[in-house]
């Protein structure tokens, strides 16, 4: 029987196979597609599908699909249908890029990313779609060498209307319209890949945009310079730079320039330039702003620095990118004198130290993010300057292209770190990365130094960190050590001693050890054939002295493999399983254990596919031995063991199966069970065992023991899979095998992807055969057992159906590719369409074979606890469904650890995919997976139809594990099978339904599972489709009365939860009306008529295009019917009711009135969260009259007490401008703003109202409901937690706007109520409507706002009244109540707040607190006003000096606040005029003069004061006026002080303490060249104070300010050897603390080679500590009564020379022995010399202890004596 079958399937096959070729033949003839196709030059193929087998067929392929698309993309779109049509159709063009590249001609690319530019652009578009399109733009647009700016242009103003539109959307907040949340990311991403294609007019036009904006007291100021980064293009001919930067670059560097403090928008400007300068390397002068530019990326590097190491705390917030650093160092380097290269140099020494793994702190990752990108940036540089092809974009200039000599220098720069960096705590995988990089750049240079390390960490067993830290390294540099490069030729004589010494590392009590091993093994086998060429130096005489030891060498590489193998078994033999307690089951391994056994397979596997085939027959036998004389228990390491033979087999099938089959099949004939995976092989190679293969499975298939079956069903999977699958069948390095004439010259070496030669295994007629031999003899029985389990004829036993079960899965799973696909009529009218929705039919090298399969479905209704059988089922449909010869997980993880491998050995030097030839291989493999599984958009079938509701039926099942697994495969299927959702949705909404009587608990909860979806994956509830929600929607709500809900099981109520909030994360707003452009269908015209390949049908007639147009008519989103959800219902269901209607709100359709009145009742609801819900839904949107106004220069804006509009005459007369920022940098062109002629309609009548209006308006003129909901608003939620809530404000501010003052008298009296209670709640609650009432008056005529009993003779006693009752827990609230009030509001209609505010704000009469409450509450109105309340900030001023000295610490904090406010406007950008606000400078001078008692005090006391001492009354004013200032200062720390300090720090502890943190915060701050000389003459006049304490703080504030401004600093040598000669001095210091800081701050100086080491220098120092002094005076000078000069020159020499040891505390450098010995003469000079010199020999000991190893051998015999007696303590016993 079974041959005949198999015979028939054969000749069927065959019949099958002609048929389709004489299809195939006929249809060459006379196919349409073909003929338009002549003259075809594709844009970019995949160059990986010229290499699979079948690659003949594919060029047909792409242009049919190619042709379907283009048709019915300009379908839908001539049809007006985006959705499905266009959606749909633009996902499968998605799938074309993926298969095929950008195959299709320049043409249709220009058209489809016109197509796609217009559609992105659609003004109304849904947001998800939007994001659809966009990401296929970004694709389209990618390959930006393919299109030059002559090919393409794209208008820029309708991608920043749109950027406009969703990024400041002014009704996001509001909740009117929901974005997905990657959205902001994506456009970003869709504008940096248009921007290049913008025209040359764009930047002025941009410019004309976004300067008006340019404010920088205004947060629009960051909107203006973000949108100028975002869109501004930089990559332009030389000939467009006059339209290009050139029109901003000198403004903008300028502003830079200008700007200190790091405001948050400096951060866009220099990514800006950094891109600028990429884009323009060699046209752009950079070379004034260097030093600018390093010391402010050395200042944004927050590293601590001094001794209190206080950092402002904006500089940790605002800091820049290190990824645009990094490009912006890149672009500097080269040209004329490379002077960015000696900055670089200087910034790497500055900071080397802090990559020390000592040394850890915050700043830790950013510094090592900056070394392990900046040689990846120059490698790309190099690459672009050197071995890029040529593209149409600007080249960089001869002049400044990096020279090899450039090169050097830059690896030099940044060795030292990245050697210290190797051994971070954090890891070395930043290091390895860098090095990487450079040993690309430079290997001779780098190199070295890591082989260095790795042979030392190779030989000590002590510190096994060490060791994983330098393989790790030496993995990343293992292509430019192997490869033969002309650089550094030496490099592959230690690849042998590498691999012998590396094998130690494979250490079974050390797993990371051992894994790290296994990846560097692996590593440089890959690249290195592993053949001894011993004896070609006597056979050839054409080798190099290098070649000819390399053959020699080479002959250890049998040894190495061998004592690999020996290794491999002893870590074998140590890791059996051990059975401790029998009642355990323990057969699963540990995760550790699992991913060693991975490492031993690969690893393993790599180094047999190298070796030669002497080497392999060796290595194989000394395998077989060890595998057949040994027994291993079979969960770990048999399973070890097995990996091995496979990885054997994999290699040469031939010998290996020769060896391991006989031998298995005659032990599993005597005992039928052992495991080995020997049958992952060729196909060929097994039929010859064909016999033996058969019996075998036959006879375990069937055992009893279910471990033996499930061994026996793996075997039968591998084996069907080994014949019917399609796979590469070699690995090795070159393509031609070993045996070439030198495999010496082979290593490293790339493979050519022209000339890959892979070797595929297609399955042969007779391996076909064979798979249905297999199937009719084991397939075939087991159907027609279940067949006849399930009608009843032959009942199974649980444990034998699951066996036949199993035998099924297997079979699919291994022959599921040559089974047909699913097939049948699919389900119909699914979805209103007048689009073909069909799949793509796509050619995997295999043709199907028909075949019978049935299908079990029964178990259910008989054995429904039989979860195992069960189990299986599930995963049968699964592979039913999906299984295409690869499960789509599988294929995700080899894709990720393709790109790792990939990235771990790419060379980006040299670019042009020079991979090594197995990783290529794999990526051709990987492109032939992935063509098996685009299954994107599979048509939904009546066979998928019937799968699906057996899935649904198993999800709503009684065992909870079963549902869980039906549920997934259920989800899964729903997203792959297109619009499959809308036919099962009413299944499962049934079982939620109220009528469904029926139904159980657990149907209950497996409905609700189905609709919430997988955690990421697709989600019925949350899906973009208004049929779907206006089902689903509904049902949620109303399963709240089914017979089977109850919120007693928690489980329940946290699904519900669980559903709710995924739809609230995963809804974003749908569309309801799609219009699409003129333009967009014109380019669908163009698209349709062009040929190559033409579109296969016609374009749609005029009746089709009228009615795809009627089609797109707005659908009335609002029938979804919640609103009869709201009634009698469960209280979580009315709260989940209410937060979905909440989410359909929207701000293009007005809310239907029932739902108005719905939320309006629900203002005074029960429920707090439906209270809260309904607050934010409250606020509609505003009318609005506008005309264009008249204007002079900006002096008409501002604030004047003598012009203010108090008639109507006057208010008339004035124009209002809101905003604050226009006419601060230039106007724009032109302007709108509020007409005072038009006369704003006092009131709304109530005739003219609409329905929802009305609603409204009924409620609030309700003086009851009027109480409640004032009632509500005034209760407290949480205590001690409440604030300003921004919602209600909004609820108010909407009220007062649309109906005016209808309202206020009902609600007045509430308000004067809740104003004289001091609770906290009620004065919140005045605040709210407040703010809501000032914000809400904008628009109100002149009679309603100032007359008399209007509003601000209401509101300003009312303000009094609050403000006099204000707490500790209110003063903020009210603080934003009238900042909010004040922003975007035109000061001089306020101007009755500001004078109240104004009135006497530090009266003192109620206590600190009141007026520092009044102070804080002024500062937020008119820190809202900025530039425009310059009179009132005088006013302000003038108010407040005579009272800056304060008593209480509270109110002198306020005012330091209140006066950063008042001078933040006094600044210097380029073309300023000189402000009309208050001047710092003349403040300053002022301050100054009354602090003078403090610094002429004739007498230092360096004592505490008492707090009751006598002091003159000056002084003591003098003392509170110095604390309120240094507030001040604090306040505003960062700010640039031209004025130095010239306070000493006194002794007070308040102001102690204020005092450092002033000065830390004050010597942080970024100086401009032209300050420097000011400061450092400050330091210096501060050196001849009286007091130490003010010498002291000259130190720490020099050590801050020169790291801070350390390039600027370096550019002016004159005050270098200023600050030299300052420190000098200071080390000469009477007093000894100041010595010590002098020694600490010159070790500083010179570690950061601020001041040079040099001999002029020592030999100062050496000269100081020779000084003599006389015996006597050192008696005296130890008693402490008087210093001698003598000992302080001495100790001085000998402070200098500790510095010069400290400042090198990772290595020797060669100066240092000396030094040493000379300090060491001084241990037993009189103190504090002797002290001096023990500190600075501990310190020496401490850092250099690690690596003593190393350091020794920089010193001499009698040095190391003399060094080992100072620093090893005497013995007390010696």
């Amino acid at each position: 029987m079974s041959s005949d079958f198999s015979g028939a399937l054969s000749r069927s096959h065959c019949d099958l196979r002609e048929a389709t070729l004489s299809v195939q033949m006929t249809n060459g003839g006379d196919m349409t597609v073909d003929g338009d196709m002549e003259g075809f030059v594709p844009q970019k193929g995949i160059v990986y599908n010229s290499l699979l087998p079948y690659a003949d067929k594919l060029d047909q392929e792409a242009t049919e699909l190619l042709s379907e698309i283009k048709t019915n993309l300009c379908r839908a779109v001539l049809l007006r249908e985006l959705w499905p049509g266009v959606a749909f159709w633009s996902r499968k063009l998605f799938s074309f890029l993926k298969l095929y590249g950008r195959r299709f001609s320049k043409e249709d690319h220009i058209l489809f990313i016109k197509l796609l530019y217009e559609l992105v652009t659609l003004p109304n578009l849904e947001p998800n779609m939007m994001q659809c399109y966009a990401r296929l733009l970004i694709q389209l647009l990618k390959k930006k060498e393919l299109l030059s700016r002559d090919d393409l242009q794209l208008p820029w103003r309708p991608l920043y209307d749109l950027y406009e539109r969703v990024i400041y959307s002014k009704t996001e907040h509001l909740g009117l319209i929901w974005f997905p949340n990657s959205v902001d990311h994506i456009l970003k991403a869709l504008i940096k890949s248009c921007r290049l294609y913008f025209p040359s007019s764009s930047t002025k036009e941009m410019l004309d945009e976004w300067r008006p904006l340019l404010c920088v007291f205004d947060v629009v100021m960051q909107k203006a310079i973000s949108n100028m980064e975002l869109f501004l293009p930089t990559i332009m001919p030389p000939g467009e730079h006059s339209h290009g930067f050139q029109l901003w670059f000198n403004e903008l560097m300028n502003l830079w320039m200008a700007v200190q403090n790091q405001p948050s928008w400096e951060g866009h400007l220099v990514n800006l330039f950094a891109r600028l300068a990429n884009d323009n390397i060699g046209y752009v002068d950079w070379t004034p702003y260097i030093p600018t530019i390093f010391t402010r990326i050395l200042r944004s590097l927050n590293l601590p620095v001094g001794v209190s190491q206080i950092v402002a705390p904006r500089y940790l917030t605002n800091s820049y990118d290190i990824g645009y650093l990094v490009l912006w160092i890149t672009a500097l380097l080269g040209g004329a004198g490379n002077p960015a290269q000696k900055e670089l140099t200087c910034l790497f020494n500055s900071i080397a130290s802090f990559y020390h793994p000592s040394n850890h702190g915050r700043w830790q990752s950013r510094l090592m993010r900056l070394l392990q990108r900046l040689p990846v940036s120059v490698v790309r540089r190099v690459h672009r300057e050197r071995h890029a092809a040529p593209s149409w974009i600007t080249v960089v200039p001869e002049s400044h292209r990096l020279s090899d000599a450039d090169l050097q220098e830059f690896t030099r720069s940044l060795t030292g770190a990245a050697l210290l960096a190797m051994f971070s705590k954090t890891g070395s995988t930043d290091a390895a990365y860098a090095f990487q990089n450079l040993a690309l750049l430079t290997p001779q240079l780098v190199i070295p130094p890591v082989l260095e390390k790795t042979y030392a960490a190779i030989e000590t067993l002590t510190e096994p960190h060490t060791l994983t830290a330098t393989l790790s390294c030496m993995i990343g540099m293992a292509r430019s050590l192997v490869s033969p490069n002309n650089h550094y030729p030496e490099g592959r004589a230690h690849v042998l001693p590498l691999l012998m010494g590396s094998l130690p590392g494979i250490d079974p009590n050390d797993f990371s050890k051992c894994m790290i091993t296994f990846q560097f093994i692996t590593t440089f086998t890959a690249l290195v054939p592993l053949v001894d060429c011993s004896s070609a130096p006597f056979q050839r005489s054409d080798l190099t002295e290098i070649e000819k030891d390399l053959c020699f060498a080479s002959a250890g590489f049998e040894d190495f493999v061998l004592q690999f193998l020996d290794r491999c078994f002893a870590l074998i033999d140590s890791s059996t399983l051990e059975q401790t307690r029998d009642e355990t089951e323990t057969d699963t391994q540990t995760h550790l254990e699992s991913l060693v056994e991975l490492g031993l397979s690969s690893t393993v596997s790599t180094i047999l596919t190298q070796c030669s085939p002497e080497i392999y027959k060796v290595a194989l036998q000394k395998l077989y031995n060890f595998a057949t004389s040994s027994i291993f228990e079979t969960c770990v390491s048999g399973r070890m063991v097995a990996d091995m033979c496979r990885a054997a087999a994999k290699c040469h099938p031939a010998e290996s199966l020769r060896l391991f089959v006989p031998h298995c099949c005659s032990v599993i004939s005597h005992i039928t069970d052992s495991q080995y995976h020997v049958t992952r092989v060729d196909g060929e190679q097994l039929l010859k065992y064909q016999g033996d293969l058969e019996l075998i499975l036959c006879v375990c298939v069937r055992l009893r023991c279910k471990h033996a079956y499930t061994l026996a069903c793996s075997l039968l999977e591998h084996t069907l899979r080994s014949l019917s699958l399609i796979y590469p069948t070699e690995y090795r390095s070159t393509s031609g095998g070993f045996n070439t004439d030198l495999p010496i010259r082979d290593w490293g070496r790339a493979g050519d992807v022209a000339n890959l030669g892979v070797c595929w295994h297609v399955p042969s007629q007779e391996e076909v055969n064979f798979v249905f031999q297999l199937l009719s003899r084991l397939l075939r029985p087991e159907l027609e057992r279940i067949r006849r389990h399930v009608s009843g004829v032959q009942p199974m036993s649980r444990e034998e159906l699951l066996q036949s079960l199993a035998i099924v899965q297997h079979c699919l799973l291994g022959a599921g590719i040559m089974l047909p696909p699913l097939d049948g009529p699919h389900v119909p009218d699914l979805v209103p369409s007048m689009v073909n929705l069909g799949e793509i039919k796509l050619h995997v090298g295999i043709e199907y074979i028909k075949s019978i399969f049935l299908y079990p479905d029964h178990i259910l209704e008989h054995s429904e606890d039989d979860t195992k059988s069960l189990f299986v089922i599930i995963k049968i449909i699964s592979d039913l469904m999906f299984f295409r010869g690869t499960h789509k997980k599988e294929f995700d993880s080899r894709w990720k650890s393709f790109t790792l491998v990939k990235k771990s050995m790419e060379n980006r030097l040299h670019g042009k995919k020079q991979h090594i030839r197995a990783l290529l291989i794999d990526r051709v493999l990987l492109q032939h997976e992935m063509r098996k599984l685009v299954v994107d958009g599979s048509e939904y079938k009546v066979v998928h139809q019937e799968l699906l509701c057996d899935l649904l039926l198993l999800s709503t099942s009684t065992y909870s594990q079963v549902r869980s697994r039906a549920q997934n495969v259920l989800t899964i299927a729903m997203g792959t099978f297109s619009f499959s959702y809308r036919d099962m949705m009413p299944r499962i909404i049934q079982l939620l339904s109220p009528q469904h009587t029926a139904g159980t608990q657990q149907q209950f909860k497996g409905a609700l599972y189905c609709l919430l979806g997988a955690h990421c994956g697709f989600s019925v509830a949350s899906v973009r489709d208004w049929d779907c929600v206006g089902e689903v929607w509904p049902a949620l709500v109303r399963c709240g009365l089914s017979p089977s809900m109850t919120l007693e099981k928690l489980s329940i109520g946290c699904l519900l939860d669980d559903i709710t909030d995924r739809i609230h994360r995963q809804h974003d707003t749908i569309g309801i009306c799609f219009t699409v452009s003129r333009s967009c269908v014109q380019v669908a015209n163009q698209i349709a008529h062009l040929k190559s390949p033409m579109p296969c049908s016609e374009i749609p007639s005029k009746e089709e295009v009228k009615e795809g147009i009627q089609q797109t008519e707005p659908n009335d989103y609002c029938n979804i019917s919640l609103n009869d959800c709201f009634y009698f219902r469960p209280w979580k269901f009315e709260h989940m009711a209410t937060d979905l209607l909440a989410l359909l709100l929207r701000d293009d359709h007005p809310l239907p009135p029932d739902a108005v009145l719905y939320f309006t009742q629900s203002l005074v609801h029960d429920s707090i969260s439906i209270r809260k819900v309904c607050i934010a839904v409250c606020g509609i949107q505003d009318p609005e009259g506008v005309c264009v106004g008249d204007r002079e220069a900006n002096r008409w804006l501002q604030y004047d007490s003598n012009n203010l509009p108090l008639s109507q005459e006057q208010w008339d007369s004035l124009q209002f401008v809101e905003k604050t920022h226009w006419g601060y940098y230039s106007w724009p062109r032109e302007m709108m703003i509020y007409a005072a002629s038009e006369k704003p309609q006092d009131d709304l009548p109530y005739e003219e109202m609409s329905e929802g209006e009305k609603i409204i308006y009924e409620y609030f003129s309700d003086p009851e409901f009027i109480v409640q909901l004032i009632e509500f608003l005034s209760l407290e939620e949480r205590k001690g937690k409440d604030s300003f809530n921004p919602r209600r404000f909004c609820l108010f501010k909407g009220l007062f706007r649309n109906y005016g003052d209808i309202f206020l008298p009902l609600m007045w009296p509430h308000l004067e109520r809740l104003a004289s209670d001091p609770h906290e709640s009620s004065q919140r609650c005045v605040c709210e409507i407040t703010a809501g009432l000032i914000r809400g008056s904008k628009h109100w005529s002149f009679s309603k706002v100032l007359e008399i009993h209007t509003l601000w003779r209401l509101l300003c006693p009312l303000i009094r009244t609050a403000l006099a009752n204000i707490t500790v827990e209110t003063f903020t609230d009210w603080g934003t109540c009238i900042a909010t009030a004040c922003e975007g509001r035109d000061p001089r209609k306020l101007h009755w707040l500001f004078e109240l505010l104004m009135e006497s704000p530090l009266s003192g009469e109620s206590g600190s607190f009141r007026d520092a409450s009044l102070l804080y509450v002024l500062q937020g109105g008119l820190a809202q006003q900025q530039w425009r309340v310059s009179e009132l900030l005088h006013r302000l001023l003038a108010y407040l000096e005579p009272k800056l000295t304060q008593v209480y610490k509270n109110v002198r904090e306020r005012i330091g606040s209140v006066l950063t406010y008042i001078f933040m406007i006094d600044v210097s950008l380029p073309h300023t005029r000189p402000t009309s606000s208050p001047h710092v400078a003349e403040f300053v001078t002022r301050v100054l003069e009354r602090l003078k008692p403090l610094t002429s005090e004739p007498e230092i006391h360096n004592h505490v004061h008492e707090e009751n001492t006598q002091e003159t009354d000056e002084r003591t004013q003098a003392v509170k006026l110095l604390k309120t200032v240094l507030k001040w200062l604090m306040a505003s720390a960062g700010r640039t002080f031209t004025t130095p300090p010239t306070v000493p720090t006194t002794s007070y502890d308040e102001m102690k303490q204020d005092a450092r943190t002033c000065l830390s915060l004050m010597s942080q701050g970024l100086l401009y060249p032209e300050h420097i000389p000011l400061v450092l003459s400050g330091l210096e006049e501060m050196r001849g104070s009286r007091s130490w304490h003010a010498r002291f703080s000259v130190l720490t504030f020099l050590q801050i300010m020169v790291f801070y401004n350390l390039f600027t600093v370096l550019s002016l040598p004159t005050e270098v050897l200023r600050v030299q000669k300052l420190v000098m001095q200071l080390l000469l210091d009477e007093q000894l603390e100041v010595r010590d800081m002098a020694c600490t701050t010159l070790s500083g100086l010179l570690q950061c080679q601020f001041i040079p080491l040099d001999s002029s220098l020592q030999t100062q120092l050496q000269t100081l500590s020779q000084t003599c002094v006389p015996k006597a005076r050192g008696e005296l000078a130890s008693t402490g009564t008087c210093f001698s000069s003598h000992l302080v020159r001495r100790h001085a020499g000998v402070l200098g020379l500790s510095a010069c040891i400290l400042s090198s505390p990772y290595d020797v450098p060669q100066w240092m022995p000396q030094i040493l010995m000379e300090l060491s003469e001084h241990l037993n000079d009189p103190q504090p010399i002797e002290m001096t010199v023990k500190k600075t020999l501990s310190e020496f000991r401490r850092t250099h202890h690690d690596n003593w190893q190393g350091h020794r051998q920089c010193f001499t015999d009698d040095q190391l004596l003399v060094l080992t007696n100072l620093l090893v303590s005497p013995c007390y016993y010696a």
